[in-house]
């Protein structure tokens, strides 16, 4: 199989919903709080003891999704602290042997699939918890700095063999799964050091189909590896121009981006994004071809925060009256517009305005090219033509207009205008 053929509904989905969920909820600073704070292996034990998730109703969150206009989701079933959220015949350091006493992978998967989206993993490659992965000297673990590791002996090939197990438990205990997401690689961690191509071979033996992200190698490269994966992931940027690889074809690419400041559950961090901000990350990853995986951190009990949920809630009601300008669409032709964005789905052309600016909305190098426009969020006809003064300017005679009535857009958020091109064969 292709990567042009396993990324067809991925790249038709355009928004994915990121879970980072895990022990790391219960300090409640962030994912990284065991290695910013160099907290030891037995301090941590205490969140293993605590880990309940009484609050846990993936059917919720799979609801929410559904409302949010989501399509796809990503869960961490296993971040760099090494606990993992299914039950890995592997280790003991599992949910089913914390308070949880629950696969809760298999309620996601479960939850996720009866609203009909798509099913995606993360999986670290890092782990803080394993006796055979590196500690002192690493440049993130939380015993880097501790003499008491200085010569501790480690296997690492144990490590990658336990590793390249829990993979192969994952995409053979759930059914199909769409995305297969790691993280992540640095310094000379990377590559063949995780026995990248023995995993990826394996991983297309169980699962052709599946999509994964581009942590374990150089999808940039002019010749990438056989393990350098479907999509670029870009982290916290929407990168300014879409992304092409060294030979300047463009590549599948996500940006996964946090609702607040962090990916997992921060207690302090109140800086979520309003819907409005949400809605124009995601149209501006359209109109570059690109997706968006918008990331949410449930707290300790299991609960997705309000302020998040209410985000979703707003991209959702926006998504459901404009959600043809998102899904199946891409980048246009056209250069980005002073008032906004465009994406664009065969003859259809989404001018997504931002700006109303004074007067009619100018439309340039669209003279004679547009058959009908249409207001997207209700379907009302608006009328293309040109003002009786624009005869008076240079570049008009390759512009359309579009009057908006009234000083404020419809939509304050983003108005959409459906544009129907006409075929080649009929354009003045």
């Amino acid at each position: 199989m292709t990567r042009e053929e396993r990324t067809k509904r991925f790249l038709h989905d355009r928004f994915g919903l990121f879970i980072h969920w895990g022990l790391y909820a219960i300090p409640a600073r962030g994912e990284w709080v065991r290695s910013h704070e160099r907290i030891s292996k037995a301090e941590y034990e205490r969140y293993f003891a605590e880990f309940d998730a009484s609050r846990y109703d993936p059917k919720a969150w799979a609801r929410a999704a559904r409302e949010a206009g989501l399509k796809y989701a990503v869960l961490t079933t296993k971040h760099h602290d090494g606990f993992c959220l299914f039950d890995s015949g592997l280790t003991e350091y599992k949910a089913t042997n914390a308070p949880a006493g629950r696969d809760l992978v298999r309620e996601y998967v479960d939850a996720f699939r009866a609203e009909g989206l798509g099913i995606g993993f993360y999986y670290s490659l890092i782990d803080w918890h394993h006796d055979d992965y590196p500690a002192y000297g690493d440049r993130y673990h939380p015993e880097r700095d501790n003499e008491a590791f200085r010569d501790k002996p480690i296997d690492f090939d144990r490590y990658v063999a336990y590793m390249h197990g829990q993979v192969k438990e994952l995409l053979t205990t759930y059914g199909k799964i769409d995305i297969m997401w790691f993280d992540f690689s640095y310094d000379d961690m990377t590559g063949e050091k995780w026995k990248a191509s023995e995993l990826v071979g394996m991983i297309r033996s169980l699962q052709p189909h599946v999509v994964i992200d581009n942590r374990l190698g150089n999808i940039n490269a002019k010749l990438p590896e056989s393990y350098a994966g479907d999509f670029y992931s870009p982290e916290q940027i929407i990168p300014p121009g879409g992304i092409v690889d060294a030979n300047g074809r463009p590549l599948p690419w996500e940006a996964c981006i946090t609702l607040n400041e962090n990916w997992g559950y921060y207690a302090e961090d109140r800086a979520f994004k309003p819907p409005m901000h949400i809605v124009r990350a995601l149209v501006e990853c359209v109109s570059k071809n690109g997706n968006l995986l918008l990331n949410v951190g449930p707290d300790a009990k299991g609960e997705i925060p309000r302020e998040s949920l209410d985000a979703l809630a707003g991209v959702g009601e926006w998504l459901r009256r404009n959600g043809d300008s998102i899904y199946g669409c891409g980048a246009s032709e056209l250069p980005k517009p002073e008032w906004g964005r465009y994406t664009r789905k065969g003859d259809k052309l989404y001018a997504h305005v931002y700006d109303r600016g004074i007067g009619p909305i100018y439309f340039q190098g669209l003279k004679g090219k547009i058959k009908q426009a249409r207001l997207l969020r209700d379907g009302s006809e608006l009328s293309v033509s040109v003002p009786w003064m624009a005869d008076h300017y240079s570049d008009t005679d390759t512009g359309a207009f579009i009057l908006l009535k009234g000083a404020e857009l419809p939509d304050e958020w983003d108005t959409v205008i459906e544009l129907e091109l006409l075929p080649e064969g009929e354009r003045a």
